[in-house]
């Protein structure tokens, strides 16, 4: 179900951006658009039933999937999960009202400040300040330098989505903090590279590419997406190929996101 979600985020990037982008000597192209638009209704309606799965990382996935898909006629689920019994999906409701720019969500919002994990409070710090709420930025800095391992993580990935150059010298200290884990470092190094340090392509993004850990090699991609360059989407490319389908996935998703239809064989390959 998990890659199931993943094929759903492919298959919205793709059909969204067909008409826009195919030409009128592109036949293969409108072959494979063919192909792939009937499975748009049922990814909506799996997508709609995973947000209220009873299995909570489904939940936390879904709402990832509705944000990177604009699907905004799921609102109502979104600020529902904001008082989820689990973490994590609390953490993503919230950020995701933050990301889909809710401005008429903010007090629902403002009410996460006061969640009792720390976590959420600052996925609600990051949404305020996406909401033209620049004061709570510093509190979202300071979770950077949490002891807690999991709210660095989270700290490193939001100062990334901020896409604000002037952190990246924070997420450098996060990087070679020497008690960072390897989870926060890796956050941290995908969070540079979305805000375009081109040195984390040679000094740790190939490293994860080439790596025997198809998760590692994953992150890599997502790195490269961030990173974007013509170097990076090289790179990605390369990957359609990998011997894990999960990792082409992967791949075919970041090619998306950066405009590039490449890799939409891979997702009708899954369907």
């Amino acid at each position: 179900m998990k890659k199931q979600l993943l094929g759903i985020v492919l298959i919205a990037l793709f059909i969204g951006g067909c008409a826009q982008q195919q030409t009128a000597g592109s036949t293969a192209s409108a072959e494979k658009t063919v192909r792939t638009k009937p499975l748009k209704p049922r990814a909506k309606i799996i997508l709609e039933k995973a947000l209220k799965n009873e299995n909570a990382h489904l939940r936390s996935s879904a709402i990832e999937v509705t944000v990177d898909t604009d699907q905004k006629d799921m609102l109502g689920h979104i600020t529902r999960l904001t008082t989820d019994p689990v973490v994590p999906v609390r953490f993503n409701a919230t950020v995701a009202l933050g990301d889909m720019q809710y401005f008429s969500c903010e007090k629902i919002v403002r009410k996460s400040l006061n969640d009792p994990d720390v976590n959420v409070r600052i996925a609600a710090a990051y949404s305020l300040v996406k909401l033209n709420q620049p004061q709570f930025i510093e509190q979202l800095r300071a979770a950077a330098k949490n002891p807690d391992q999991t709210v660095r993580a989270h700290a490193a990935l939001l100062q990334g989505k901020l896409g604000r150059a002037d952190n990246i010298e924070l997420l450098y200290e996060v990087l070679q903090a020497s008690d960072s884990t390897d989870k926060v470092r890796l956050q941290a190094v995908e969070s540079i590279a979305r805000l375009g340090d081109e040195r984390m392509y040679r000094s740790k993004l190939w490293a994860l590419l080439i790596s025997k850990f198809h998760d590692d090699r994953a992150m890599g991609i997502r790195g490269m997406g961030a990173l974007d360059t013509t170097e990076s989407r090289n790179a990605i490319i390369s990957m359609l190929d990998d011997d894990v389908q999960e990792v082409r996935l992967v791949a075919a998703e970041q090619l998306a996101r950066l405009g590039d239809k490449r890799g939409e064989e891979r997702v009708y390959e899954y369907f």
